[in-house]
């Protein structure tokens, strides 16, 4: 095993570590949060990851019954949509409202997306569509008060650069936004309005271009990228795109974006280690890596990054049965933890500044030290990722943090094959479709994280940590300190 040297001046100035990650988390579709195991899961990342607004797909769709006509005339209820809401709040968690689909009655086509068959055709009536718009927003002021309503975010529609969610034009889409945010803003000034949602960080100039030039108000910029997008050839399957992707593309996608906003907030408003519902890479504590990796890496570039999808009770093609699918979520069907939750924890405990990114030093290795003075602690976060068909190998670390005051204690957390591994559980266990109360109660316990006593010492006026760290693996050192720690 070779040996990685890192090191840096841990007196020196933060920069501002804002919990990007925990502004908004995906989850499917919308009818699914009326589920209590839904309710329970997502209460549970409030409390647990500080997760702070939710974003789904199919509100307006049919089977939430936003619109229907009747007699020829247009029939409004918004009691389902309200119910998802009230749920979300109980929850603690606010709305992130992606405005899809189309309801059938406003619809120009036919062409659906997912079994729940959601339309994704424009509206054969622009101003009909306005309506509906503004009188949801209406009735939301109306129940949930302008202040509530204005910490929500309305993002206008779902990935329209693709032909699978919009069978209209680019153009087509501003039309819609127009006409979105023109209702949006008749309700209320303040009520926050953006897009395009696109996949692949794509449209953002023209949205710009056309909301400057058009003067229709654009709050905010939302887009999605996967490592998967735009790589490989193909016919190629998850583990080769991935394979062909880039190690820290996401970083500089982020990077990119940032530029293009023209000063607006920026928000991912979908990303996960891969595009692949059946992934299994995503319950495997290589996701624990990259969520990690790309989250510290995002510090200063975005506003918001949104993971899909909190839980894997999902239903876009199939809902699934087997505990460890490859699902999206960070959460099993029965609520147990897989690594990428644990990553998430490990990020909520994190402190509000970022003291040193050690990063592109190694070819695996990355390491940051975030620092939080009201609790009287540092925290080393170390990852050894690489992408599929890529060399990696465990790694002896040594951590030299340079004008760090002595610890009073040392524990780190860890996140490998052997440990926080709740699959790695299943399997032993004989991988059960079905498992019993008992099986699940182990598999919780398997995927805690731990804390593990850890050895230092005191070498010249710095603090010295040494741990072994395997491949696809995050280590998390917190050193408590007897005195504040130093911000300058």
């Amino acid at each position: 095993m070779s040996a990685v040297e890192l090191r840096c001046n841990v007196a020196a100035p933060g920069v501002p570590l804002r919990h990007v990650w925990e502004h908004t988390v995906g989850s499917g579709h919308a009818p699914l949060a009326l589920r209590a195991d839904y309710q329970r899961q997502l209460a549970r990342c409030h409390d647990e990851l500080g997760i702070r607004h939710v974003r789904f797909h199919g509100l307006l769709c049919d089977d939430v019954g936003t619109l229907a006509c009747e007699l020829d005339k247009l029939v409004y209820s918004f009691f389902n949509a309200f119910q998802i809401w009230d749920a979300l709040l109980a929850s603690g968690v606010r709305p992130f409202v992606e405005l899809s689909f189309m309801p059938a009655t406003l619809a120009s086509g036919t062409t659906t997306v997912f079994h729940y068959r959601g339309n994704v055709t424009p509206p054969r009536d622009k101003g009909a569509w306005a309506t509906l718009i503004r009188t949801l927003a209406q009735q939301s002021v109306a129940r949930y008060g302008e202040a509530e309503v204005r910490s929500w975010f309305f993002e206008v529609w779902n990935e329209p650069n693709l032909p699978a969610f919009w069978t209209g034009t680019q153009q087509d889409y501003f039309m819609l936004y127009r006409h979105t945010a023109a209702a949006l803003k008749s309700v209320d000034a303040a009520l926050r309005v953006g897009g395009p949602a696109t996949a692949n960080d794509e449209w953002i100039d023209d949205f710009l271009d056309f909301s400057e030039k058009s003067g229709v108000p654009a709050d905010f910029v939302s887009t999605h990228h996967y490592p998967t997008d735009a790589f490989g050839k193909p016919g190629d399957d998850t583990e080769a795109q991935l394979a062909a992707s880039e190690r820290s593309v996401l970083r500089d996608r982020a990077h990119r974006v940032r530029g293009q906003a023209r000063g607006k907030p920026v928000y991912y408003t979908e990303w996960n280690t891969s595009s692949n519902s059946r992934d299994p890479l995503h319950d495997e504590p290589y996701a624990a890596a990259v969520i990690v990796k790309t989250m510290l890496e995002a510090t200063g570039l975005v506003d918001g990054y949104s993971y899909w999808t909190f839980s894997d009770i999902f239903e876009e093609n199939y809902f699934a049965s087997i505990p460890f699918h490859g699902g999206f979520g960070l959460l099993t069907l029965q609520g147990v933890a897989k690594p990428s939750y644990r990553a998430f924890e490990v990020l909520h405990h994190l402190g509000t500044e970022l003291v040193a990114s050690l990063t592109d030093i190694h070819p695996t290795v990355d390491a940051w030290v975030a620092r939080d003075p009201d609790a009287r602690c540092l925290t080393v976060v170390l990852t050894n990722h690489a992408l599929p068909h890529h060399p990696i190998a465990g790694e002896h670390v040594r951590v030299r943090l340079e004008g760090a005051p002595r610890p009073t204690a040392a524990f780190v957390q860890r996140i490998d094959a052997d440990h926080a591994n709740a699959k790695a559980a299943w399997l032993a266990m004989g991988s059960p479709t079905y498992p019993s109360a008992a099986d699940v109660e182990h598999l919780h316990d398997a995927s805690r994280l731990s804390r593990e006593p850890l050895s230092w010492h005191a070498d010249d006026g710095a603090v010295l940590i040494e741990l072994d760290l395997p491949p696809h693996a995050v280590a998390a050192v917190t050193l408590t300190i007897g005195a504040p720690v130093s911000t300058t």
